[in-house]
């Protein structure tokens, strides 16, 4: 999919340089963070990009040693204010873009996550039945052992159990730590995006389903 129409990304950098001067990588990084990390334009699109920008004259360069700050010149700026109505133009376009990127790794997500549901509970239904293969019945009960140890048994697994489950629940919760923390992160660095919380639910969705396979019914 084709997210800039030609030219287009030439009048973006310039609208990008508009607030001050930028190295390459922060304007590619500007790129990804206005299409909410769906596209990141490589350092091959980028570079020439500005190099041709700074031989028409509305773009200065200047190194500071192994890095480049690229700003505009009064050329450009003025090239902005002639275009003003091709750059809003250009945002509704990007708009556009972001929107139909974010339904397509939708999609994406939610496809490869029934299928990760689909796998993961045909691996717990083999672990359940690899479980019962191999075990005998005794012939009559106490048979092999007596009530006392056939408690002790039972008593040993409920306790190995327990420890599971408060082991499971100690993971659940720091997996919620980690991802709340990423979430605030990323509203501070500009916000949830709509394909983020998708993919939150998505996920979670499928977790669910997934344990609950695995769980004794």
């Amino acid at each position: 999919m084709a997210v800039f129409a030609h030219g287009q990304l030439r009048l973006y950098l310039l609208s990008l340089l508009e607030d001050g001067p930028r190295h390459g990588y922060e304007l590619i990084t500007a790129l990804s963070d206005r299409f909410g990390g769906l596209y990141r334009p490589s350092a091959g699109t980028v570079y020439p990009r500005l190099a041709r920008l700074q031989e028409d004259g509305l773009v200065e360069r200047t190194q500071d040693g192994r890095t480049a700050t690229y700003a505009l010149t009064e050329r450009g700026r003025q090239e902005l204010r002639d275009r003003r109505a091709d750059l809003v133009a250009l945002e509704h376009d990007v708009a556009r873009s972001v929107r139909e990127l974010a339904a397509r790794v939708r999609t994406d997500v939610v496809g490869s996550a029934a299928g990760l549901r689909a796998e993961l509970a045909a691996a717990a239904q083999q672990a359940r039945a690899r479980g019962h293969e191999g075990v005998a019945l005794p012939e009559e009960p106490g048979w092999h052992e007596g009530p006392g140890e056939q408690d002790r048994a039972a008593r040993r697994e409920q306790r190995a159990a327990r420890r599971r489950r408060v082991r499971a629940e100690a993971d659940l919760a720091e997996f919620r730590a980690q991802v709340r923390a990423a979430l605030r992160d990323a509203e501070q660095r500009g916000g949830v995006s709509p394909l983020t919380a998708d993919t939150v639910r998505a996920v979670l969705v499928s977790a669910r389903v997934a344990i609950e396979a695995t769980l004794p019914r």
